[in-house]
C-alpha cells in the first residue's frame, strides 16, 4: 500500500496544499504543525501569497476541520488519519531514593541545607559541599535540583541523575562541565528551614 492514501500529485486546492505543508513538517509537536509553520511553508516552498490570502487561509484551516481533514489542537494541525508524529520525549530526572528521611517533606518556597556529591558520566567529581543552602523552586539552582529535591525529608538521602537540558544544557559550566553533560548527583538533605 505505497504512499498510504497520500497524493504524490502536486496540490491544487488552498486545503490540498496546507495537508501538504503539514505533512512537510519535521515532527516537533504531537498535535502537529502550527498554523505558523505552515503558512511560512506555504509562503516559502509552494509560494502562495500568505499576506493577499490571509482571510482564505483562515477559512481553508476551518473548512479542513468541519470536514474532518484537520486535526486542530490549540494552535497546530494535524493530517486527520495520519498517525501523530513521534516527538523525541521531554528529557526527565531519574529519582532513586538511598534513606527516605523523616519529618515533613520538602517543597517549593523551603529552605534547604544540602549536602552533594556532583559526577559526570565518566564517575569524574566535578563539585562536592558538604553545606549548602538555597530556597527551593526559586531558580536559584539547575532545574534538576528543582524538580529532584521536593519531597526529601531531614536525614533523606537520594541519587539524581539529571540530563543535560535540566542541567547546564549546551553552554556547559566550564571548566568542570562541558557543554551537553548529564550530571550525577548523590544528595543528602541536612535541614529544611
Amino acid at each position: 500500500m505505497a504512499g498510504a492514501g497520500k497524493s504524490t500529485a502536486a496540490p491544487k486546492t488552498l486545503l490540498d496544499k496546507i495537508i501538504h505543508a503539514i505533512r512537510a513538517q519535521p515532527p516537533t509537536n504531537p498535535n502537529g504543525a502550527s498554523r505558523t509553520a505552515v503558512t511560512k511553508y506555504l509562503h516559502s516552498e509552494l509560494d502562495v501569497d500568505v499576506k493577499s490570502k490571509s482571510a482564505q487561509l483562515k477559512n481553508a484551516f476551518k473548512k479542513g476541520v468541519e470536514k474532518g481533514k484537520l486535526v486542530q489542537t490549540g494552535q497546530s494541525f494535524r493530517v486527520a488519519g495520519d498517525p501523530a508524529p513521534d516527538v523525541p520525549e521531554e528529557a526527565k530526572i531519574k529519582i532513586e531514593d538511598v534513606k527516605e528521611g523523616s519529618g515533613p517533606a520538602a517543597e517549593a518556597g523551603d529552605t534547604v541545607v544540602m549536602k552533594y556529591e556532583g559526577k559526570l558520566d565518566d564517575g569524574s567529581v566535578f563539585d562536592s559541599a558538604s553545606k549548602f543552602e538555597f530556597t527551593l523552586g526559586a531558580g536559584e539552582v539547575i532545574k534538576g535540583w528543582d524538580r529532584g529535591i521536593p519531597g526529601m525529608k531531614k536525614g533523606g538521602k537520594r541519587e539524581l541523575f539529571i540530563p543535560s537540558k535540566l542541567g547546564y544544557g549546551k553552554r556547559g559550566a566550564a571548566p568542570e562541565i562541558p557543554p551537553n553533560a548529564d550530571l550525577h548527583f548523590t544528595v543528602t538533605l541536612k535541614e529544611i528551614r
